[in-house]
């Protein structure tokens, strides 16, 4: 039993941190995804330096 009546405000609060907290998670889950894709696709290659490609 709880000592007092939960007020509305604090249920407003809830609601709006609960709905940005699911938006950042979800843009999370996005820019990891296109990271991971982007890594196993090969579309990322470091540059060489101009030394490097004299050599070979």
């Amino acid at each position: 039993m709880s000592l007092g009546k939960q007020h509305e405000i604090h249920r407003r609060r809830f609601s709006r941190n609960l709905g940005v907290g699911l938006t950042l998670g979800a843009f999370m889950l996005v820019i990891f995804g296109l990271t991971i894709v982007k890594v196993s696709r090969g579309d990322y290659e470091p540059t060489r330096a101009p030394a490097a490609q004299e050599q070979n």
